[in-house]
């Protein structure tokens, strides 16, 4: 369709990251015209159609401190879970009604009813780590909406260079042939005014000495002409009873496309991940299609 498709498999672009980028889109020289200087070509762009999330980081339970404490309580405690977050809760549910090695046995069973009652404070001891990508800055900036519970470090563009930017495409406009040539012809004359602003702004800032505070300084201007479909990339750290709520509120009908997309895409990673916290979790098909989160269990 005239542009780069950046459909990505995670495994491959998690061992490449940007190198992967940066050989793929080199810039040319736009030979001189009317005594003008010679300027960048934008590359052509690269479109993103499909979200990644990389979970990088996963709790686990010190055991010899639990036992530590079952043993100076003259507790006696067994989970059947081998996951770090479902461990966590348990025990933080147990703390409140020191319950250890009483009542319902299993993990399941223990958080089922934790969820059923609406406990969902205890929720909050379970954390994970992600990276995203494939999302534009449209998305983000949805995303960090979301406070409570979660912490967020965004590629800065200030710092980074967007000549080789990505950028992502919304799927009703994808699957129309003229309303993706329309897309992408604004796309690449975004791309190429911020090539010029960025070559223009730093010759005519010659008393800024220090390179790296002028290229700080050229970046942050020229990025105001870059479109929301612009790809960012966000590690975000969440605990259970946020990411639940990020998925009732953004796998619902209502929500914006791409953050529906991606919430779906989590709470399927998240069944994987941590089914006993996520199990009660439906997707189901709209008639236009598309798909939606639901749960008996709303607001825990």
């Amino acid at each position: 369709m005239g542009a780069t498709d950046g459909n990505r498999t995670g495994a491959v672009y998690a061992t490449i990251g940007f190198e992967e980028v940066l050989m793929d889109q080199t810039t040319t020289k736009q030979p001189a015209t009317n005594g003008q200087p010679e300027g960048r070509i934008a590359p052509e762009p690269k479109v993103i159609r499909e979200p990644e999330i990389y979970i990088v980081g996963r709790q686990t339970m010190d055991q010899e401190a639990i036992d530590q404490f079952l043993e100076d309580e003259g507790l006696t405690w067994e989970t059947d879970t081998e996951v770090g977050g479902e461990q966590m809760v348990e025990a933080g549910g147990r703390i409140c009604y020191m319950s250890f090695g009483k009542g319902r046995k299993t993990n399941r069973e223990y958080i089922q009813n934790l969820v059923s009652m609406k406990h969902g404070s205890v929720l909050e001891h379970a954390t994970w780590d992600f990276i995203i990508t494939g999302v534009s800055r449209s998305f983000s900036h949805e995303l960090v909406r979301h406070r409570a519970g979660w912490g967020y470090s965004q590629l800065s563009q200030r710092y980074v260079d967007e000549s080789t930017a990505n950028f992502v495409e919304p799927e009703v406009i994808a699957r129309d042939e003229r309303m993706h040539a329309l897309w992408l012809n604004a796309v690449r004359t975004a791309h190429q005014a911020y090539l010029d602003l960025v070559e223009g702004l730093m010759e005519a800032m010659p008393n800024v000495e220090n390179k790296t505070e002028r290229r700080k300084r050229v970046r942050e201007a020229a990025r105001s002409v870059l479109p929301n479909a612009t790809e960012t990339m966000i590690f975000c750290s969440a605990n259970a009873r946020a990411l639940r709520h990020f998925i009732e509120l953004r796998g619902a009908e209502g929500a914006e496309a791409e953050i529906r997309r991606l919430a779906l895409k989590l709470l399927r990673l998240m069944q994987q991940e941590a089914p006993t916290l996520f199990g009660d979790y439906e997707i189901a098909r709209l008639e236009d299609g598309t798909e939606v989160a639901r749960t008996a269990w709303e607001k825990v």
